[in-house]
């Protein structure tokens, strides 16, 4: 009961700061509206200008409109010690952490995520991967000698699927759900929306991290005024080792369900092939975007985000390095302890997935459809350009 009514607290604390952010949002942005230098940086600014005055949807949408390269906090003349404190990426992305709780499925595991993210990860992670040791440890010895990567052998595969599938089920449902208020809610209701050419903008948009090059192409602020484009490459060398992995599982799922050819594969089969590509790619993504988190100059970020940022870099880290350790020994008696750690950190991942940092993601994706689409007509405003 104590425990229910602490969520509570937190959920109605949560609110009154969204209320606060969401109104600093506007006192920024009006400023921002008057001043308009940083008018071609990115979309968030063309965006604003469509706007006169900026509610607490307006403020969801640009706060995930916005990558957070910081070029602007450095390119402005009102920023801290300035008298009018402008900092666009803090204040956006302060509202930004709202929106993984405003929106979540259910509400009150986004509240318990956004206040330990680190915490909570390792803590299902870690003990999903105790309770499979010891399932194993009941049926005999954790190092077995002779099975050759049979992992079958370990865990029965209708098992898994029902388990994993389950867990990665519910947390597709609670990103669906959440995405489905965020654009109920920033969108235009009633008009029509030229879907085809907008998709294949935000997509684009999407896939090239376009608006993580600081406007001009030569990418993000880090921890000073100097640019970089290291945000943006250990970003792809993560989302594109993710959609790797995640071919490499509906490959070997196809193999399994389609040809009868049951895991292990061999080194030099597709899912196998994939899955080491994507493995290297999430271990070089987040281990860099680890290293540029804790040099990242305190300005630019929203400090109380930090759990939540290295929960879900920790858990991608984690997953890719115990898959490439369990893919290596596979055949050796260590076999069934790998796979049931490898097992706890994916669990741990999809079970956290709608609360983190892959939710923005998915509002990111949906706010530069918005982007797209509202472009593509008439500015209500007419005082600012594209």
């Amino acid at each position: 009961m104590a425990a229910i009514e602490d969520l509570a607290r937190l959920a109605s604390d949560a609110e009154r700061e969204l209320e606060t952010n969401a109104a600093e949002v506007d006192r920024i942005l009006h400023i921002c509206n008057a001043c308009r230098y940083c008018e071609s940086f990115c979309a968030v600014f063309p965006a604003m200008t469509r706007r006169l005055d900026f509610n607490v949807a307006d403020a969801h949408y640009l706060a995930n409109l916005c990558h957070n390269c910081s070029a602007c906090l450095y390119a402005c003349q009102y920023a801290p010690p300035h008298e009018f404190g402008v900092n666009v990426p803090k204040t956006l992305a302060q509202v930004r952490r709202d929106t993984y709780v405003e929106y979540a499925f259910p509400k009150s595991l986004g509240v318990l995520y956004r206040r330990n993210g680190l915490t909570v990860a390792m803590a299902v992670s870690l003990g999903v991967a105790a309770f499979l040791i010891g399932a194993i440890l009941m049926q005999g010895s954790l190092f077995v000698h002779g099975l050759e990567g049979q992992f079958y052998a370990i865990f029965p595969h209708n098992l898994l699927a029902v388990l994993f599938g389950a867990a990665f089920g519910f947390s597709v449902l609670a990103l669906a759900i959440g995405v489905i208020r965020f654009w109920r809610q920033v969108s235009e209701p009633g008009k029509p929306v030229p879907l085809p050419n907008a998709a294949g903008e935000a997509a684009r948009a999407v896939l090239t991290l376009r608006y993580l090059d600081g406007g001009h192409r030569d990418g993000c602020n880090n921890e000073d005024d100097a640019f970089t484009l290291w945000r943006r490459r250990f970003h792809h060398f993560t989302f594109y080792g993710f959609m790797l992995c995640f071919a490499s599982t509906s490959v070997a799922t196809l193999y399994h369900y389609l040809f009868a050819m049951e895991a292990p594969y061999p080194i030099l089969s597709l899912p196998v092939l994939l899955g080491t590509a994507g493995g290297i790619g999430l271990l070089i993504g987040p281990a860099g975007l680890f290293w540029l988190n804790i040099r990242r100059n305190p300005m630019q970020a929203d400090e109380t985000q930090k759990t939540m940022d290295r929960g879900f870099i920790a858990l991608l880290f984690f997953v890719s390095l115990t898959g490439l350790a369990l893919l290596a020994w596979r055949d050796t008696a260590a076999m069934p302890l790998l796979l049931a750690v490898h097992l706890g950190f994916v669990m741990g991942f999809f079970l956290t997935l709608p609360y983190g940092k892959f939710a923005h993601g998915i509002f990111r994706s949906a706010a530069l459809l918005k982007y797209a689409i509202e472009k593509r007509r008439p500015n209500p405003v007419q005082a600012g350009g594209e």
